[in-house]
């Protein structure tokens, strides 16, 4: 039976505390939409979106005035984008785009995701339609998402994917210029990608995954911070392992939070729950950082000798703390560093505490990569391929998930201010270092191949 302490713990996170639902993502199948004739085709998807996901928004509602509880977004991830655009070209990759993106209008989903090529061991001709199509795709439409798989620890690293990816995202800052490069950060390059991850840009529906499913995005990086400082204040003396106890302890509630909501929306929809997703992922209000929770653990600038250390710490309190809530804890669940979307890390990089090279580093005990990274607009494609290359190959050799979301902005400098607004928020752009020097790497090309470890049968 729960205790009135934590009871009162609860409401404390859901009323002061920043803790919300990030996301329910509706996970759907297309793949029985596939046709030869691109009207046809975007007809199916539509029928089939507006008839599964007509009731996600208004459900999620429901069940949250229920609780007390906000689903801050709806989100719907697709089957590969890919599997669908076989035989077709580029014409009805922008045809399928705009379908996907007014379906989701309809429905008043927030983001779909899963306009997807998996190619870490090679490229197929609909892969070449979705990669190629991505600058069109993403500067014509408002909510669609992409994601490009180029590497896994068992195929290798694809460096003629990464090569291409490094000039489509180029490609799409110049399409979104007027945005200050937006459309980049609707693209994520990933290794190793979770194929039931409900948070964007990088949410898709993998290939062993139910026709329909329903995955939960619960974060709560202010809760954690609040309840690390107030264990603190009461007894100063803590070590470190009193404090991974304390986030282990809270990501198990935060957990529960999030399992309850998502049962509650699967069994009013009748369709399956999938998977809890504990990530702490910040937003760019105070008090809801990931960067916030370093320094209350002793960081007091972001990027100093230890943040490294704390974020492995922070990651896996994070990780056994859900795992011990649900057995159904999945996507990537730990901590995101997303520069744009977290004040205290964008405020690092301002102050010249925080650096690329730092922030890679962290990223090696992370769960994602190099997130919402604003860079110069004028870095040359193959330099963006090089540090793909260098995330990719962290996610390879440790056997987990990286992902780089870099955002050429056009015309910006090192030290210039981007704001994108909302959830995105905003950022100094980051300095990339010597620049060109890894042209003559990239250009080899070819597939890096797989590490020993992928020899586990």
């Amino acid at each position: 039976m729960l205790q009135t302490d934590e009871i009162l713990s609860t409401i404390r996170m859901l009323h002061s505390e920043h803790l919300d639902v990030r996301t329910v993502t509706l996970g759907l199948n297309l793949d029985d939409c596939a046709s030869h004739d691109a009207d046809l085709m975007c007809r199916k998807v539509a029928q089939k979106i507006r008839f599964r996901a007509c009731r996600l928004v208004e459900t999620c509602d429901q069940v949250g005035a229920k609780y007390g509880i906000r689903v801050t977004n709806k989100r719907l991830a697709i089957s590969p984008a890919a599997t669908l655009l076989a035989g077709h070209g580029a014409a009805a990759a922008l045809q399928l785009a705009h379908t996907l993106d007014e379906a989701a209008a309809a429905t008043n989903i927030d983001l779909v995701g899963g306009f997807t090529a998996l190619v870490h061991k090679g490229i197929t001709a609909a892969d070449e339609v979705v990669i190629d199509s991505l600058p069109l795709v993403l500067s014509q439409t408002r909510r669609l998402c992409s994601s490009v798989n180029v590497a896994t620890t068992r195929a290798g690293i694809n460096m003629d994917a990464i090569r291409l990816m490094g000039q489509r995202i180029l490609d799409i800052a110049q399409a979104t210029a007027d945005t200050g490069g937006f459309g980049a950060a609707k693209l994520v390059v990933f290794a190793n990608i979770p194929e039931d991850n409900p948070f964007m840009a990088g949410a898709y529906l993998g290939a062993g995954e139910p026709e329909a499913v329903i995955n939960i995005g619960v974060s709560g990086p202010g809760v954690v911070s609040s309840a690390l400082k107030r264990r603190i204040e009461i007894d100063p003396g803590l070590s470190l392992g009193d404090l991974a106890e304390e986030i282990k302890i809270t990501a198990f509630r935060v957990t529960r939070v999030g399992e309850l909501i998502g049962r509650e929306v699967s069994h009013l929809l009748g369709i399956p729950l999938g998977i809890v997703d504990l990530s702490l992922a910040p937003t760019p209000q105070v008090g809801d950082s990931v960067g916030e929770i370093l320094q209350v653990l002793g960081i007091e600038q972001i990027g100093a000798p230890g943040s490294t250390a704390v974020v492995a710490m922070l990651n896996d309190a994070v990780k056994k703390g859900g795992a011990f809530a649900s057995s159904s804890v999945g996507g990537l669940s730990g901590a995101f560093l997303p520069v744009c979307e977290d004040a205290a890390l964008a405020a690092a990089v301002a102050a010249g505490h925080l650096s690329l090279e730092r922030l890679e580093a962290m990223t090696s005990v992370c769960s994602v990569g190099l997130d919402m990274v604003p860079i110069p607009g004028d870095t040359p494609a193959e330099t963006i391929a090089a540090i793909i290359a260098d995330e990719m190959a962290i996610g390879v050799i440790n056997s987990k998930t990286t992902a780089a979301r870099l955002i050429p902005v056009p015309g910006a400098k090192p030290g210039d201010r981007v704001e994108f607004g909302g959830l995105f928020g905003s950022a100094p752009v980051m300095a990339v270092r010597n620049v060109g020097a890894s042209s003559r790497f990239v250009r080899f090309g070819g597939r890096i191949p797989a590490p020993i470890q992928s020899l586990r049968n």
